[in-house]
């Protein structure tokens, strides 16, 4: 984290406060910042850089987006469901008017919602996007890191939309099943 404070720091004095790598740099240190625990100073820099961000590089700048996504997963560590589900909701609202459905930057923002939600307690609208993400992630494949994590968090969304833990344990266990299942009919396909 001190290579992050004094890259921002260098960049301030050299480029200035809105220079967008400066504003990168404060980004950086913002998620640095949630990552050491440090939530309020996070929270702090998270905001001022996604304000000048705003105002630099435009609402739909990828930049400025990247700073939004890092504030939503600040607010929730925080105790600001509401406010992360907010912005959540606006992120996901500008990828998929300038990017598309599909595309995995919209894809990733969903699945930011999806955790809002979920701190929420509103796991059965959690799970419905979700289970939509997945549908859409079949594009990038069934082996992709980002489909199999968001197959891996339906099965925890549908044990809390079933009533905590005996649904969690009942969820986990279908899903077991599954693969078990799956597993043996890719055997049984195998020449041998």
């Amino acid at each position: 984290m001190q290579l992050d404070e004094d890259i921002l720091a260098r960049r301030r004095r050299d480029l200035g406060e809105d220079h967008p790598d400066t504003l990168a740099a404060a980004s950086h240190l913002a998620v640095s910042l949630r990552a050491d625990g440090e939530y309020q100073a996070a929270r702090e820099l998270g905001e001022d850089t996604l304000a000048r961000r705003r105002g630099v590089l435009g609402e739909d700048h990828p930049g400025t987006l990247a700073s939004a996504d890092n504030l939503v997963m600040i607010l929730g560590r925080v105790g600001e469901e509401q406010a992360a589900r907010e912005l959540a909701e606006d992120i996901l609202a500008r990828r998929r008017r300038v990017l598309g459905e599909d595309h995995p930057d919209t894809l990733a923002a969903a699945f930011q919602l999806v955790g809002a939600l979920t701190g929420l307690g509103e796991y059965h609208a959690a799970w419905e996007l979700n289970d939509d993400i997945i549908a859409r992630r079949r594009i990038l494949g069934d082996e992709h890191p980002e489909t199999m994590m968001a197959g891996a968090f339906d099965l925890i969304l549908r044990g809390l939309d079933l009533g905590g833990e005996p649904g969690w344990m009942t969820a986990l266990r279908e899903g077991d099943k599954r693969r078990q299942q799956e597993a043996r009919e890719l055997n049984e396909d195998e020449p041998g």
